[in-house]
């Protein structure tokens, strides 16, 4: 039987990555706010803007198996020139767009056999690193919330987060403009390459599968070595 899983924010990198990895064997529904970047894959799209709208359900299935949030920010400044208007810009999307869209298919989720819900966070919450108090802060609020939502749904839903590092994804094209800035950034990471949308996507493909079954409550650093090793 296939499994039916909503996609909030799935038609560009991480989450465009998680669609082509799924769409053979499950029935998948997107909610962004465009659909141009799906192209002719089979998928359910449901116009849905996070920040400003509410989650049409409509056009969902009675039952959900899986739950993937991907909408995401990357504001890298040091903390003096962060507004706390920037920090509730953050917070708002990265969490507070999470509980939101979670809160509206809960009941949905309850009825699938074993849902697993996946969410992201990132390395920097770890580690801690210079210039991302803002973005490690609302992702350091998803890796609470997600161990925490673990234990209090199990064994009815798995929870788990995957915490990447720098992934070559239309967010992080600042960060990866140009040769020199991509050479310096591979460098930084022991398996010498920033990540790619795929070798996300893989993970997240892996926690929505009965493959992953006794899985939940864990924050997988997904990262190229970074979070765990110095062989610098």
């Amino acid at each position: 039987m296939k499994k039916n899983i909503l996609l909030i924010g799935g038609s560009h990198g991480i989450g465009r990555a998680i669609v082509e990895s799924l769409n053979q064997d499950h029935n998948l529904f997107v909610a962004s706010r465009t659909s141009e970047e799906l192209g002719d894959v089979d998928v359910t799209h449901i116009e849905y803007d996070v920040n400003s709208g509410s989650l049409d359900t409509s056009d969902l299935p009675d039952r959900l198996d899986g739950f993937v949030y991907c909408p995401g920010t990357i504001n890298l400044k040091p903390f003096k020139m962060l507004s706390e208007e920037t920090f509730e810009e953050d917070m708002q999307l990265n969490f507070f767009g999470l509980i939101k869209s979670l809160k509206t298919v809960t009941d949905r989720l309850k009825k699938s056999e074993q849902a697993s819900l996946v969410f992201f966070s990132t390395v920097a919450v770890k580690i801690g690193m210079p210039f991302h108090t803002s973005v490690a802060a609302s992702k350091g609020a998803i890796e609470g919330f997600a161990k925490a939502l673990a234990a209090e749904y199990a064994p009815a839903f798995r929870v788990n987060v995957i915490a990447p590092s720098l992934t070559d994804t239309p967010l992080a094209e600042k960060l990866l403009g140009n040769d020199k800035k991509r050479e310096k950034m591979d460098e930084r990471h022991p398996l010498k390459r920033v990540g790619t949308p795929e070798d996300i996507a893989k993970i997240a493909s892996f926690l929505l599968s009965d493959d992953s079954s006794w899985v939940t409550g864990q924050i997988l650093g997904i990262d190229g070595g970074m979070s765990t090793l110095n062989v610098n």
